[in-house]
């Protein structure tokens, strides 16, 4: 049985690789959601609370609620991009249950 997670997060506006390195240089991760016959929504999310939800060791296992401006979202995490030498989380991909 997998467990839940819960993960706050925020919308972000701009996208690509100088919006992104901003993001990383205040402690968040850029994030996507997507899937689910829906557009792809572009997140943002606490990079100290991706990284202790990251060290349970069951992140993959689990289903992660996101909320997003007070409305919930029920995803699976796909993939998490990590930085070659510091192991800092770069990106992260959700499925849309």
């Amino acid at each position: 049985m997998s467990d839940t997670l819960h993960l706050p997060a925020e919308t972000r506006e701009r996208a690509g690789k100088g919006a992104s390195r901003a993001l990383r240089r205040e402690g968040r991760t850029p994030a996507v959601i997507y899937g689910g016959n829906q557009d792809p929504v572009a997140i943002h999310v606490e990079e100290k609370e991706l990284r202790r939800q990251l060290g349970t060791g069951k992140f993959f296992d689990s289903v992660i609620e996101i909320t997003i401006g007070g409305q919930t979202v029920r995803t699976q995490p796909k993939d998490v991009a990590f930085h070659p030498v510091s192991e800092r989380p770069l990106h992260a991909d959700f499925l849309r249950i």
